[in-house]
């Protein structure tokens, strides 16, 4: 049982604020302060608690949910009113579709004033609530632990995501009588029925093209293990979305048919396309819509902490709802006998086979400049191993390196499909350097998506932080261009001008890289990797290619 802590008189309600957000266990804090939540900030400044002054809210989120997700716990982004609670949203949204836990503390105007058009006044809880868990604002001094706990409860429990508090200046400067609510962490579930495990596992049986489809949560390290498992049990043939990058072990790469996601023409696709039997695992419709994917002739079954949700092409005959690892365990526990691969699924899977290898022969011989994105992905393969971190923006880059780079950690790679949001890779490298400092973290953008977050560079040099960041570099939004050529045969508003990225990153005072033959591009990013500290790599690149990733490729097309 908890002992409940006697109320305390506070010298304001920030006070009380830091103290619930030290019995949550938050180690690091992002944000900008600002004369409506500058309280909180003082009271940090007597707090274990590492604040970490950041150059736009948008990335205190971005970092915050990169704690979320690789710790489970919540991390935290603190702003001021009006315009650094709006900066926040895209961080916020991205965090809810991607199932990262976050909460986000923002200033208000007092009370009295929230009804007057007065400096920064918003309704900033009507702002968060469509892209949160959860939004609420602070009305009485004596519920502000109420309010941040239940923020943490939200945002960790189920499938993770973002939830928003509004904190009124007068409350937070105010005196306050209260204590810290305890936390009890996550809340424990069960495994699904036994019924219908049991039922699961006889259809397992009878299948002849089973498939497992992985989702977001099944790269939780302990979901990955029950998977690991049940695949060495099974040998069931599994693809995975790009944001369940890590969740299969090298054991079973043999029947991993790569990750599906935006273009229906994968090998993952195909065994989709043709099976009986479908068992989708942490798996959200945001990941890849059904339509693209399921034809609705094979059983559908669905293993989650939440209950589906439904389409017209995502209606499981079956919900497995609960503990997804131990849900998991409990079908791997009633299987007799691997699988048998039919004919049809060992074709897709000894193709797959045979592209994994022509890459890793003759990848590096792709040796035009500007340089093929699969030389790239050769080269970035040879620096990401176990003991690197992944952290993936959003562009056309995105797409060949989650077709095309394997990862056999849980949670080795931070990548997005939810929001698609540009900008993100600097700062969850960031986050994700400060969950663990031991390990290097490689992060990969566009020439476009870097510059929207760029100056986080800053950030990363004041701390310090072991990040090497690759610019994949074009002078275009590539990704929006593939797609408007396909559309309408020609481009519009994806083209910019050139950036000496090298003297860029130099600026901030970071190590700066530029490879300007292809000869270079293994030596400098070995170069790179060795820096301790902050170092950047521009690196030319040839989309000429691009179309194929519309279309069934094969690599043998182009290598």
């Amino acid at each position: 049982m908890k002992t409940v802590k006697t109320p305390t008189r506070w010298n304001s309600g920030a006070d009380l604020v830091v103290a619930q957000l030290e019995t949550q266990g938050v180690k690091h804090v992002f944000g900008i302060p600002g004369a409506k939540i500058d309280k909180v900030f003082d009271s940090l400044v007597d707090s274990p608690i590492q604040l970490i002054p950041v150059r736009h809210e948008a990335n205190a989120a971005f970092m915050a949910a990169a704690v979320g997700r690789l710790t489970g716990k919540a991390g935290v982004a603190l702003v001021t009113s009006g315009p650094g609670c709006a900066n926040l949203v895209t961080g916020m949204a991205t965090a809810t579709s991607e199932g990262d836990p976050l909460v986000a503390l923002g200033g208000a105007v007092k009370r009295a004033d929230s009804a007057k058009q007065v400096h920064q006044s918003l309704d900033t809880v009507a702002m968060f609530r469509p892209v949160t868990k959860f939004a609420v604002e602070v009305t009485d001094a004596p519920a502000l632990a109420e309010c941040v706990s239940n923020a943490f409860r939200q945002a960790e429990n189920g499938r993770g995501g973002a939830a928003f508090v509004s904190l009124p200046q007068d409350i937070v400067d105010q005196p306050v009588i209260g204590a810290p609510l305890q936390t009890s962490g996550h809340i424990q579930l069960g495994a699904a029925p036994d019924a219908l495990i049991d039922a699961v596992s006889r259809e397992i049986a009878r299948a002849k093209n089973p498939v497992i489809l992985l989702g977001l949560m099944a790269s939780q390290p302990e979901n990955s293990e029950a998977i690991h498992a049940l695949l060495s049990k099974t040998q069931i043939p599994v693809t995975s979305t790009y944001q369940a990058a890590g969740a299969v072990r090298q054991a079973h790469f043999s029947r991993f048919a790569g990750r599906v996601g935006l273009f229906n023409n994968q090998a993952g696709d195909r065994l989709l396309q043709q099976a009986d039997l479908i068992i989708t695992i942490g798996y959200s419709p945001v990941e890849y819509e059904p339509a693209m994917w399921n034809s609705g002739s094979a059983i559908l079954v669905h293993i989650d902490v939440l209950p589906a949700d439904t389409d017209n092409r995502y209606l499981p005959d079956a919900e497995l709802v609960g503990d997804i690892a131990q849900t998991v365990r409990k079908i791997a526990d009633r299987v007799t006998s691997p699988l048998q691969l039919s004919e049809a699924s060992a074709a897709v899977l000894n193709d797959r086979q045979q592209q994994r290898q022509l890459l890793a022969l003759q990848g590096a011989s792709l040796d035009q400049f500007a340089l093929h994105p699969l030389r790239i992905v050769r080269a970035m393969q040879d620096i990401v191993n176990s003991d690197v971190s992944l952290t993936v923006d959003m562009g056309s880059f995105h797409i060949w390196i989650a077709r095309y780079l394997y990862s056999f950690r849980a949670r080795q790679i931070m990548i997005s499909n939810g929001q698609q949001t540009m900008g993100v890779a600097l700062p969850w490298a960031i986050g994700a350097w400060l969950v663990d400092p031991s390990r290097k973290v490689v992060s990969v953008s566009g020439d476009g998506g870097f510059l929207q977050s760029s100056m986080e560079l800053e950030t990363a040099v004041r701390l310090g932080a072991n990040i090497l960041h690759i610019i994949w570099v074009d002078n275009a939004y590539n990704m929006v261009a593939i797609q408007e050529e396909k559309k309408y045969q020609r481009v519009s508003g994806v083209q910019f001008g050139p950036v000496d990225f090298k003297a860029y990153a130099e600026a901030f005072g970071a190590a700066g890289f530029a490879v300007n033959s292809a000869a270079e591009l293994e030596p400098t990013l070995r170069r790179a990797m060795e820096v301790n500290g902050p170092a950047v790599v521009a690196v030319p690149v040839d989309y000429r290619d691009n179309p194929l990733l519309m279309s069934q490729l094969h690599l043998s097309q182009i290598l």
